[in-house]
């Protein structure tokens, strides 16, 4: 037993995939006020969570925060982020204190909210998306003020994050003049300005593989985000040899036929999270260096730097 576990253990070190080398963007991180402070005087201020993403390889962040101050505080230290190579996607989250989870769906003055920090925007830039924002019952996707603000996304060309349900997914789409589908009028996909709907964790509560299969031919404007995902990496191949850390059969499947369709992100909802930063982009490294070069780039970085209309990032 001892030589055949050897073995195998041999033969995985020899077949692992080389983990993958190139930039990151994290479409869905949050710098929220317990990370940041009052006025950046908390237990993470800029200067850490840059260092953070630069000894990962993370080039650009989708960051968003509650409220919006870390965000904006994010976004306007250029000089900073520029010594790290980061670039920073501002988002408005719908929240400015934890009430607002749980009501904003209905609660017009998030619109007017909204609306007041589209037109202020930041020091280095207007903001690019909506979000993250939860729906808990997808009964409140067809709300007044959800309805309205994923109207103005798309009038606007904004982004959009949001943790909900496959339910609400179809909701929320039906509130926009394209139902899902991008607007001719609209730019382009991947020039600066397109309106996607991000669905953060690609599903909650484990919706299977085969209705976001069918959810992602139906909605070319639907994007996958891969934090938190149950089922998504197993330790084992479809044969069953030993592969720790790499994709699920089923989701390799679902990602190489939709290559353009998938993101990563670190989520840092709260602040271990920060702390465990380097190993969840060490985990999406590993399972990416068992995609096909090409399929890796688009999900590690492509299709977040098409959607926001980045660069590719200089060596």
């Amino acid at each position: 037993m001892l030589l055949t576990l050897g073995v195998l253990s041999q033969a995985a070190a020899q077949t692992a995939p080389k983990p993958y080398a190139g930039p990151l963007f994290d479409a869905h991180l949050h710098y929220n006020d317990e990370a940041f402070g009052s006025a950046g005087e908390g237990p993470h201020p800029i200067a850490d969570v840059l260092a953070r993403m630069q000894r990962n390889g993370v080039r650009a962040v989708v960051a968003n925060s509650r409220p919006n101050d870390g965000t904006r505080a994010l976004a306007e230290a250029r000089s900073a982020a520029q010594a790290a190579g980061v670039t920073v996607v501002p988002f408005i989250r719908l929240y400015r204190n934890r009430a607002d989870y749980n009501s904003w769906f209905r609660d017009p003055s998030i619109a007017q909210m909204v609306r007041d920090e589209l037109a202020r925007g930041t020091a280095s830039g207007p903001y690019r998306g909506l979000g993250e924002f939860h729906l808990y019952d997808n009964a409140n996707a067809t709300g007044p003020v959800a309805q309205e603000l994923m109207a103005l996304a798309e009038s606007r060309g904004l982004a959009v994050l949001a943790h909900v349900d496959d339910v609400s997914i179809d909701r929320l789409l039906a509130a926009t003049q394209g139902k899902g589908r991008p607007l001719p009028a609209a730019p382009a996909a991947g020039e600066p300005g397109s309106f996607a709907l991000i669905w953060a964790h690609t599903g909650i509560s484990g919706v299977p593989v085969a209705r976001l299969d069918e959810m992602f031919g139906r909605y070319p404007v639907l994007m996958g985000e891969l934090s938190y995902r149950p089922g998504l990496v197993c330790d084992t191949t479809a044969q069953g040899a030993p592969q720790p850390g790499q994709l699920c059969p089923e989701w390799r499947t679902l990602i190489l036929k939709y290559p353009g369709r998938f993101m990563i992100g670190s989520d840092t909802w709260v602040n271990q999270r920060w702390l465990y930063y380097d190993e969840l982009m060490q985990n999406y490294r590993t399972w990416l260096g068992g995609l096909p070069a090409d399929v890796a780039q688009r999900v590690a970085w492509g299709n977040g730097a098409r959607l926001f209309g980045l660069p590719q990032p200089g060596r």
